[in-house]
């Protein structure tokens, strides 16, 4: 179902099912899956592999090359999962050689004028607000929301079931299950709304909260926290999730109460 006044390449792949509206333009190497809308004047570029029931709003420019100066002409793509909404004007660069592929999962939702560089991992169920804008290599876990006009470092990481407010300037790693804010961005308390919303039980709650009151109330490096978590509270799958973040880190974690 494609407008006559789209530009398809004839030899793009189109799901069945998908509407391609006026004014579209869809390049040779595309792939698209079934039931999907794309909206007029969307650009999706070579490298694009999208999934089913994708809608894709006006103005939104798919799988261009990066803006990485480095960036020497490589195939690289961008993949969309499935369910995924992508709204006006965003801006969704493809991978560079250092990792192949840009990423965005399944049922996310990407606000007006969101900007995801080259080579970030977007999991499923993440809502970007309009204008968060994403440098290179970062990462985002599942269920993660970031406010509008949040801007985020290359190579940092934020964990799943994470809330940023709007505004923020994240260029420190954010581990899962937290509320962030404030400038310098650090921890205010943990995500308990969305939690709740996402089947987590009081016990499961509680042990985040003590996890971290050790890490960010009590004041101590991260170094003598995870020390003293691994020590002296009981072992949990919240527990070793953390942990598992924490020790991973690379860009070092946000900052505790002040």
């Amino acid at each position: 179902m494609m407008s006559p006044q789209s530009n398809v390449s004839p030899i793009a792949k189109i799901g069945e099912g998908t509407i391609i509206e006026p004014f579209a333009t869809i390049n040779d190497d595309v792939e698209i899956g079934r039931n999907c809308w794309i909206g007029p004047y969307v650009t999706i570029m070579n490298g694009a592999r999208i999934g089913d029931n994708v809608k894709i709003f006006p103005g939104a420019v798919i799988s261009a090359i990066p803006q990485d100066l480095k960036y020497n002409g490589e195939y690289t793509t961008l993949e969309i999962g499935n369910n995924t909404i992508i709204r006006e004007f965003c801006t969704l660069n493809k991978g560079t050689k250092a990792a192949s592929t840009t990423r965005i999962g399944s049922n996310c939702l990407l606000m007006a004028y969101v900007h995801v560089a080259h080579d970030c991992v977007i999991h499923d169920h993440v809502i970007l607000a309009n204008n968060v804008t994403l440098a290179g290599h970062i990462e985002i876990f599942s269920h993660a929301t970031l406010g509008g006009l949040t801007a985020v470092h290359q190579f940092v990481k934020i964990g799943s079931h994470v809330m940023i407010g709007g505004g923020s300037l994240v260029s420190k790693d954010v581990p899962p299950f937290v509320k962030a804010a404030r400038e310098p961005l650090m921890y205010e308390g943990v995500n308990i709304i969305g939690l709740r919303r996402r089947g987590f039980t009081k016990d499961q709650i509680d042990r985040i909260h003590e996890i971290y009151r050790y890490m960010f109330v009590k004041h101590r490096n991260v170094t003598k926290a995870v020390e003293d978590i691994q020590r002296e509270l009981p072992d949990s799958p919240e527990k070793t999730y953390i942990l598992d973040f924490l020790k991973t880190s690379e860009r070092g974690i946000m900052k505790g109460l002040r």
